[in-house]
């Protein structure tokens, strides 16, 4: 009864100081967004283009929230996965977030089923779900920018071919390439024209995007850049590169299917079995939750089934 009792205290708690954060949000001015834009403008990469002064400014009118999550490393992580992950959404109502949807889910769940136990589980699977959604958003991102990235890439050649600048082939690609790869090399190209060089400008997208053909472009721009060579020719053979691995990183994806899938069945056909006798026999498995023992055997199992889950997905996950 007490943990219930403190359990639900801790929601409603959560869920109100989320509710205030929210309506306080909601309430700022065009001048509070316009610091926000240039807070924001300030962590993708052109602190070298914007004076000292600026920046500082722009770092003293940062909300004290926000600043407090950001001296730690964790809540720098999630900055940084926000903007991996190309999700119009600052931090603060990120954080928002993770608080809202565990207090909602475990009241909700309480007050329909009764059970603690069910209820602190979908608390703590709601505050999961965010981060899940931004770590998928990211790796489709990721895979997306990979696919384009030679094509990308044999524009620029072509483009220096015909005699045109480096940043002329890169304005070109920004304004006839497609979502993740055009805002990344427009960013890029914006910053050079504000009297960032370009190959700052470019290096400046690989803190937005995890790829490592992305930082193999950047460093063929940066030693043309200091010795020379010709250009088009690496970007011709990188391209021809980056597309010989996504040819055989698909090839794997096939040959492993079968083991993928086969981990997805194994990992949810328990949960499954579970939920079904609950509800075709409820009170069957109340020995379970109301025994140690049974608490003690709920708890191991859950324990092998996500190691057997992270075993598989390891024998299976081959990088290319």
């Amino acid at each position: 009864m007490f943990l219930a009792v403190f359990f639900t205290f801790v929601a409603v708690f959560l869920l109100v100081s989320a509710l205030v954060l929210a309506y306080l949000r909601s309430q700022e001015s065009p001048k509070a967004v316009l610091k926000r834009r240039l807070r924001r403008m300030a962590k993708t990469g052109v602190d070298d283009a914007m004076s000292e002064d600026l920046r500082s400014e722009i770092i003293k009118e940062t909300p004290q929230f926000e600043r407090l999550v950001t001296m730690f490393r964790f809540g720098r992580a999630i900055g940084r996965l926000l903007d991996h992950a190309g999700v119009a959404i600052d931090l603060t109502m990120f954080i928002l977030l993770v608080i809202l949807l565990p207090a909602v889910s475990f009241c909700g769940i309480f007050l329909f089923t009764h059970r603690l136990i069910f209820a602190v589980c979908a608390a703590l699977a709601a505050a999961v779900v965010p981060f899940m959604f931004l770590y998928f958003k990211k790796v489709r991102r990721q895979d997306k920018f990979t696919e384009q990235l030679p094509d990308a890439l044999s524009m620029i050649s072509r483009s220096l071919r015909a005699g045109h600048s480096l940043t002329s082939a890169i304005e070109l690609v920004a304004q006839e390439s497609d979502e993740p790869l055009r805002d990344l090399f427009k960013t890029a190209y914006e910053q050079q024209k504000l009297g960032l060089r370009i190959t700052d400008s470019l290096a400046g997208m690989t803190d937005r995007m995890e790829s490592i053909d992305l930082r193999f472009f950047v460093a063929s721009i940066e030693l043309n850049n200091d010795i020379g060579g010709n250009l088009s020719e690496i970007l011709d053979k990188l391209a021809g590169t980056i597309r010989e691995r996504l040819k055989i990183k698909r090839q794997v994806q096939v040959i492993t299917a079968q083991g993928r899938l086969s981990g997805y069945i194994l990992a949810a056909l328990p949960i499954a079995t579970f939920f079904m006798f609950n509800i075709m026999m409820p009170g069957y498995e109340d020995v379970l939750f109301k025994e140690k023992l049974g608490s003690q055997l709920l708890i191991g199992a859950i324990c092998a089934q996500l190691s057997g889950f992270l075993w598989i997905k390891k024998i299976i996950s081959i990088k290319v």
